[in-house]
């Protein structure tokens, strides 16, 4: 009896120990697994894995602007303190960042800024290949307007670009020729903005931009160090003294069937980016990296075009390695009153047998396959991976946008894609299905803009892999698809309609 008694008071002992153990577990708080920063334009994002969801509070400070983040339940450790080096100088929102053990089980992290910021600091559950996350979004205090990105990268690019009638040579630097001045010689070269050629629309939106009185800002405040910071990023336009009478250019022709008389915008959509890498090959090749190459190619490619006289521009919803959520791309590109919308993917299936380019557009009536319905769900959830504040009154209006497509919308992508399918496969590229097809992709849902998701090929086919991986193969990508456009636009002239800021 004694022996039973004894045996019982051991187990109810070491039950205790293991239960105490236990509580102790839940105090220690979540293990950090790794750290991430994503600096871009449009915003800054930092994230932080752990093995447990974080809890945390933040406070933003005045002058100079800094943003304190007390993480509760975690201790300072390596991958912690990673982040100070993970914090680059090209950085436009985040100067340098301090962090410590701020009280027992307290990490504080205060980033000094370089501009007053929204902060949304929010949590997302663990998805694929992540466990949980704090994100902290890092937003100008003025969101970026995406026409005025667009004027500002036209007005980079107009040295380049600009009217003279003198050519460079190809193998020396590229200079603007003024045009000959009347009166005496001109002084030392000023950083003036070059003249834009008569009738380009864009150009016009410029100078209207210009001429606007820019709004009285009170002084920038210095960073600790007392360096004064670099200004916004907005186009420096210098002031040049009163220009002298020019007699104007006469009217452009209206617009007809056949020519327009503005400028003709497409927007091209890199899929995923930042925390969502798409699809990863077996070599591991990134999806993120490849579309947003093929992008840059094509930009060049419609940057370089016209439509019946009417100059072109691409406009990129991303343009480096930062995550865009999917309603978000749609808003820009109708911000930019595009006229088509071109979303760029590389596709990926279970198997590395599947091969072959495909072109989608929207279907309000169900997928045309079930192979179509299962690539739209995998795409319509880069949301989750990429991480998207669902609290966030904007995500509830980026979801109302997406039953507003229009079947003349969903027609004329269907043409467009027709136009892609064709040029692809004459540079030799083999196609996963001749015809284009159709499912209820989130990103194609634009009311207004005849819009097409391209799968330029199996990125989990090593040898498409291969393929994308190699620039001769990229160029003859973006040739084929600029083709499909001017294609398109030949039989569909764009319509012509005013654009305003």
């Amino acid at each position: 009896m004694k022996a039973t008694g004894l045996k019982r008071r051991v187990l109810l002992q070491g039950g205790s120990i293991a239960l105490m153990l236990g509580v102790h577990q839940i105090a220690r708080g979540a293990s950090i697994l790794a750290v991430r920063v994503w600096p871009a334009a449009d915003y800054t994002r930092v994230t932080i894995e752990s093995d447990a969801r974080l809890n945390s509070q933040q406070l933003v400070v005045g002058s100079p602007p800094r943003l304190a983040v007390d993480i509760e339940g975690i201790d300072l450790n390596t991958e912690l303190r990673d982040l100070v080096g993970k914090i680059k100088p090209g950085d436009p929102y985040i100067n340098g960042l301090r962090i410590g053990q701020n009280a027992p089980k307290v990490v504080r992290i205060v980033f000094d800024l370089k501009q007053t910021v929204r902060p949304q600091v929010f949590s997302l559950a663990p998805v694929a290949a992540y466990k949980h996350r704090l994100v902290l979004d890092l937003y100008p205090e003025q969101a970026i307007d995406p026409m005025e990105a667009l004027i500002a990268e036209r007005l980079r690019d107009a040295p380049k670009n600009g009217s003279s009638t003198t050519t460079a040579p190809s193998n020396g630097p590229i200079v603007a020729t003024a045009p000959p001045a009347p009166a005496a010689p001109s002084p030392a070269p000023a950083p003036v903005r070059p003249a834009m050629p008569p009738g380009d629309p864009l150009g016009d939106l410029m100078a209207q931009q210009a001429a606007r009185p820019a709004p009285s800002a009170p002084a920038p405040a210095l960073p600790p160090g007392g360096m004064p910071l670099p200004p916004a990023p907005p186009p420096v336009v210098a002031a040049a003294p009163p220009a002298r009478p020019v007699t104007p250019p006469g009217p452009p022709p209206r617009a007809t069937a056949s020519r327009t008389d503005r400028i003709i915008i497409v927007a091209l959509d890199p899929g995923h980016g930042g925390e969502d890498p798409g699809a990863i090959g077996p070599n591991g090749t990134r999806e993120k990296d490849i579309v947003l190459q093929v992008a840059h190619r094509l930009r060049e490619r419609i940057n370089a075009a016209s439509v019946n006289g009417s100059p072109m521009r691409a406009f990129l919803t991303r343009d480096a390695d930062f995550f865009v959520p999917l309603g978000v791309r749609v808003q820009k590109a109708r911000r930019v009153q595009a006229d088509l919308f071109v979303s760029i993917h590389a596709d990926a299936f279970t198997t590395p047998a599947a091969r072959g380019a495909s072109v989608f557009a929207l279907s309000q009536s169900g997928a045309s396959s079930s192979a179509a319905r299962w690539l739209a769900n995998k795409e319509n959830d880069a949301d989750k991976v990429g991480g998207v504040n669902v609290g966030n009154h904007e995500a509830q209006v980026q979801r109302a946008l997406l039953d507003m497509s229009t079947t003349a919308q969903i027609n004329d992508s269907l043409k467009l894609g027709g136009a892609m399918l064709g040029e692809i496969k004459g540079i030799g590229a083999r196609l996963h299905k001749a015809q284009v097809e159709q499912a209820g992709f989130a990103v194609l849902k634009a009311p207004d803009i005849p819009s097409v998701l391209v799968e330029t090929a199996f990125i989990s086919n090593p040898e498409e892999e291969a393929n994308l991986r190699r620039a001769d193969y990229q160029e003859d990508l973006a040739d084929a698809l600029m083709r499909g456009i001017q294609r398109y636009f030949a039989q569909n002239p764009p319509l012509a309609r005013s654009r305003q800021l």
